[in-house]
């Protein structure tokens, strides 16, 4: 049976159009796709990509089993910096693409693809023979991206935090309006910049409204999967359905 993510319900509300994703029930569109993508292109819109997986990989081991299980150099990493790696199999096939955030010496953050979370997992878990301490934590975080030419913007409204300062495929983790510990992240997947925020389920719709309050002058909108797949297509990356 298909999960449905934390804010489920809010985008039923919002007139979200929910469909099957990746084994969880996700909002592919509120009004039309071209409103959709033509409002991030332009402003500024929040996707709920809360489907992703998360994993932490800990302890004085966790560089090494990075090391040995994913495509890239994880040694290169300072705090505060993210790479997009993969994971290949023994013949040399992909498992899944990822992302892995350090957050500090011995402290690795993990964002995987929503339909690869168990299959992912399992092969870090295969591998950790030297005992890093290893933790799904899918299930207790959310995941939202503010995309687009004002997501800075918008933001900026709501954090102590310099955005403007945050490098490309950097991030920091501080006070998002009011809530502690959240990753801000200069990534995001559309071509159009902006930021993907990380916080805990408890606090995900606090800080969903927030960033929905903050703005309302620049016509925020939520934006659902049809719209990313076509902003995806437009700039030309690499075409992922996770």
């Amino acid at each position: 049976m298909d999960k449905k993510i934390p804010l489920h319900e809010l985008h039923v509300k919002l007139g979200g159009k929910i469909v099957p994703f990746g084994g969880f029930l996700m909002p592919v569109r509120y009004s039309s796709d071209i409103e959709e993508h033509m409002a991030v292109r332009k402003g500024v819109g929040v996707f709920d990509v809360s489907h992703m997986g998360e994993f932490k990989v800990e302890g004085p081991d966790a560089l090494d089993l990075i090391q040995r299980i994913t495509s890239n150099d994880a040694s290169k990493l300072v705090d505060g910096q993210a790479q997009y790696t993969c994971l290949p199999n023994e013949t040399g096939g992909i498992i899944d693409d990822l992302i892995v955030y350090k957050i500090k010496d011995n402290d690795y953050f993990i964002v995987v693809n929503a339909s690869n979370i168990d299959k992912d997992f399992s092969w870090f878990t295969k591998y950790n023979t030297k005992g890093a301490t290893l933790k799904n934590i899918s299930n207790s975080k959310c995941l939202f991206a503010v995309q687009g030419p004002k997501a800075t913007e918008v933001l900026q409204k709501l954090t102590k935090v310099d955005l403007s300062a945050i490098k490309y495929y950097h991030f920091a983790v501080d006070e998002l309006a009011g809530v502690k510990d959240v990753i801000i992240s200069n990534t995001g997947y559309t071509g159009a910049g902006g930021f993907e925020i990380y916080v805990d389920n408890e606090q995900a719709e606090k800080i969903w409204n927030a960033i929905f309050e903050a703005g309302k002058n620049e016509n925020i909108k939520p934006i659902g999967l049809g719209a990313r797949d076509t902003l995806r297509l437009e700039m030309g990356f690499l075409f992922i359905w996770q």
